[in-house]
């Protein structure tokens, strides 16, 4: 599937793919620009992944656009930068791979290619990426069958989702985010079974992370529904226990 560029996403993919090269570096949009752009919902985030450095990268995108360096955020510990173009959001990071320990959702990170990054990504549906130049310019690369997902609506992990969520339980609440962000959008069963085996896992998450996906989920299409998958799920009794508490009263 070949994707419709816009005349401005196009002035933007050139120029990082310029700047890309002049580094010797392969660069791919992946993520929810790809997931949406399918779905023909507007969207103003581009995630990049690159074969080299992220932040290196940004930094000569950033010079391309002819902006000071302070518009320019480096994000050290995660190997991240972003850079605001006009009313864009562009985020720059380098393929990796990722290793978890039992105690954190803080990753070991090490280099990696398309592939390796495409599988650390929390839903099929999220793994969607497309390339900036070559033969097969903006045609979708999707190794999960994310298409077919998008198709049918259905949230699932690429990988195993216990394993998934015992890796970075955040992404239990990012599936329910999405339940509640996307029309007609349902987790896939054996997901949302693990979401409930594993819903302890959250508390190792910082709260600042957790409010951050409960605010997408209150502004929401649903969010009903999001806050009643919370409950079955057994999610809502960790982040506020509170509100367990109060039910004997």
């Amino acid at each position: 599937m070949k994707l419709h560029i816009e005349p401005l996403e196009k002035k933007i993919f050139d120029l990082v793919d310029r700047a890309a090269k002049k580094l010797g570096q392969d660069v791919f949009v992946i993520g929810g620009f790809v997931r949406d752009r399918v779905l023909e919902i507007p969207c103003k985030d581009i995630d990049f992944v690159t074969s080299g450095d992220g932040p290196a990268l940004a930094e000569a995108v950033n010079a391309e656009l002819g902006n000071p360096p302070n518009n320019l955020s480096i994000f050290k510990t995660f190997g991240t930068a972003m850079i605001r173009y006009e009313d864009w959001e562009l985020e720059f990071v380098g393929a990796r791979k990722e290793s978890y320990s039992q105690d954190s959702r803080k990753p070991s990170v090490s280099q990696g290619s398309l592939e390796d990054d495409q599988l650390r990504r929390d839903f099929t549906i999220n793994a969607l990426a497309f390339a900036l130049s070559g033969e097969h310019v903006y045609e979708v690369i999707d190794p999960f069958d994310g298409l077919t997902d998008l198709q049918s609506k259905r949230i699932v992990t690429p990988l195993d989702p216990e394993r998934t969520f015992s890796d970075d339980p955040l992404r239990m609440l990012r599936a329910i985010r999405f339940a509640s962000q996307l029309t007609g959008f349902r987790i896939d069963p054996v997901t949302l079974a693990a979401i409930r085996s594993m819903c302890d896992r959250i508390s190792i998450v910082s709260m600042e992370r957790i409010t951050y996906e409960l605010n997408k989920i209150i502004c929401s299409k649903i969010p009903s529904q999001g806050f009643l998958l919370l409950e079955q799920r057994g999610l809502l009794k960790i982040i506020f226990p509170e509100l367990e508490a109060m039910k004997g009263v």
